[in-house]
């Protein structure tokens, strides 16, 4: 019974965790670029009380043992890197990437990070920056007499200015694929670093080996689907529900065992 409680209280642990991520993925629902989370769980250590394939006699053996499980731990927590909806927003430095990619960050420590929110905005010296004020790598730099921002699915940035016909090219838009997705570090601001598990970023012109297209004028949404994660948060509840019975359960059988007289 004791045993009981302690298999019980993990899975409502597990369970509170799940309702977690749930309630990241709900918060972030409206999060350009945001990337839901799926939390995986694995089973404890058991207890083996009688190995299968024991002897029983001389000439047999036990077909089945008797493996009593410890509870439930968290696994992981998983990126789920998937398409989020894509948006369009008529803003000429909004970009959506259709298909694999990120879009390379520097951030304040001089450090690349990276990103998949669209949203860029332009700082007071022209550089194209992120919606907090991180300039993207390469940096490109919009002139201030610049009349119409043009941005081509390769990336290509081309400016018109004021008393010129033609358009001048000021940058390229590259981007950055990871071969293990899954596996980048979510800092926040909708940012993610590399890790030894996502392996090291290669850089590349987009529509070319593998990497998406860019769209102007689009972002790319969340992936969350707020009907999937409503069953997942009543999934989670009912299950953190039952193994709270279960505790009461076992704590009941504990009080009539210390009730018991002679």
């Amino acid at each position: 019974m004791i045993r009981a409680l302690w298999t019980a209280a993990s899975g409502m642990q597990a369970q509170q965790m799940n309702i977690d991520v749930v309630a990241n993925n709900l918060a972030n629902v409206s999060t350009a670029g945001f990337k839901k989370s799926r939390a995986d769980f694995q089973d404890l250590m058991y207890q083996t009380v009688k190995t299968t394939g024991a002897p029983a006699t001389n000439t047999t053996t036990n077909p089945t043992g008797i493996q009593v499980g410890l509870g439930v731990k968290p696994a992981s927590v998983t990126k789920i890197f998937s398409a989020g909806n894509i948006t369009q927003t008529g803003n000429e430095l909004d970009v959506a990437i259709q298909g694999d990619g990120f879009i390379q960050v520097q951030q304040a420590d001089g450090t690349t990070a990276y990103t998949r929110a669209g949203t860029l905005k332009k700082d007071g010296q022209g550089r194209v920056t992120t919606a907090d004020g991180s300039p993207i790598l390469p940096e490109i730099t919009i002139p201030s007499n610049a009349t119409k921002i043009s941005i081509g699915s390769d990336g290509t940035v081309s400016v018109q200015q004021a008393g010129q016909t033609a358009a001048t090219t000021v940058g390229t838009l590259q981007l950055a694929s990871f071969a293990n997705p899954s596996g980048l570090n979510a800092i926040g601001k909708n940012l993610f670093l590399p890790t030894d598990s996502s392996g090291a970023a290669t850089t590349g012109t987009a529509g070319q080996n593998g990497l998406g297209t860019l769209e102007q004028g689009y972002v790319e949404m969340s992936n969350v689907s707020i009907m999937e994660e409503m069953v997942n948060m009543i999934v989670g509840q009912r299950a953190y529900e039952i193994n709270s019975k279960a505790v009461q359960a076992s704590d009941d059988m504990l009080q009539q065992a210390a009730s018991l007289k002679r």
